[in-house]
């Protein structure tokens, strides 16, 4: 089954639409890691083997797939949650959707989707994270280590948050957490991740818990990192019985 697509612009910034031939009226929006990205005719889940063929099972489950560029390398700021949320609401306005939408989220792209999670919670119906970063603070004291790419990532998360590179790492003190009942599954690799699950999923995960709220996480040996979309998709559907 071939993939049907809209492009289209915000705020100069490339997303896009796959439309499923048959759909099942559900919509899943995507939030990519570092190197994720889209333009006016291409994005990484289409070139990318492995992720193009995972939006496909869903398209062909009857998936309506969206994601943006979200201003590249943006590391959660409020700016990227806010032209979600103008994603959003484009797509809900142009496509015939239950206005309660999956995500599924990639590394960096955990930080806007738990941003647009604490916003639009209403909105949101249920999560999958793959090897996702919640903690910026941690990420930046792991990279102490190399000193060179330690810079270089201060500097880029300084740029996505507007803040001097002095005063980078004082604002991410705190880990993200969960706080509202959104069913949330994790996937993360047990080793060889950017983001240890150590230090990120685990501790989220544990937070979560203690709060009562739906968060669970599965650990996969290396090389394990594109689950099934099956998995996926059976992990969805549990949440589509309430409309």
């Amino acid at each position: 089954m071939g993939i049907n697509e809209r492009f289209f612009c915000l705020d100069g910034q490339w997303n896009v639409i796959h439309l499923p031939e048959r759909p099942n009226g559900f919509g899943i929006m995507l939030f990519g890691d570092r190197n994720h990205y889209v333009d006016e005719t291409c994005s990484l889940w289409k070139q990318h083997k492995e992720r193009h063929a995972l939006i496909t099972a869903l398209i062909n489950e009857g998936y309506t797939v969206f994601y943006s560029h979200l201003y590249g390398k943006h590391w959660g700021s409020k700016q990227a949650v806010m032209l979600a949320k103008r994603v959003y609401r484009y797509v809900m306005k142009f496509e015939i959707l239950n206005p309660n939408i999956h995500m599924l989220a990639e590394g960096m792209g955990a930080l806007a989707a738990l941003g647009f999670i604490e916003e639009m919670p209403t909105f949101t119906r249920s999560a999958v994270f793959l090897n996702p970063c919640v903690n910026i603070g941690e990420y930046l004291l792991q990279e102490k280590q190399n000193q060179l790419f330690h810079k270089r990532i201060r500097k880029e998360i300084g740029q996505a948050y507007q803040l001097k590179d002095v005063d980078v790492e004082a604002n991410f003190t705190k880990p993200l957490t969960l706080n509202h009942p959104v069913p949330l599954h994790i996937f993360h690799e047990v080793a060889g991740t950017t983001f240890p699950f150590s230090l990120h999923s685990r501790p989220f995960e544990q937070q979560a818990l203690q709060k009562g709220l739906p968060v669970s996480l599965s650990l996969q040996m290396p090389k394990e990192h594109w689950v099934g979309a099956p998995l996926l998709i059976s992990f969805y559907k549990l949440y589509e019985k309430n409309l």
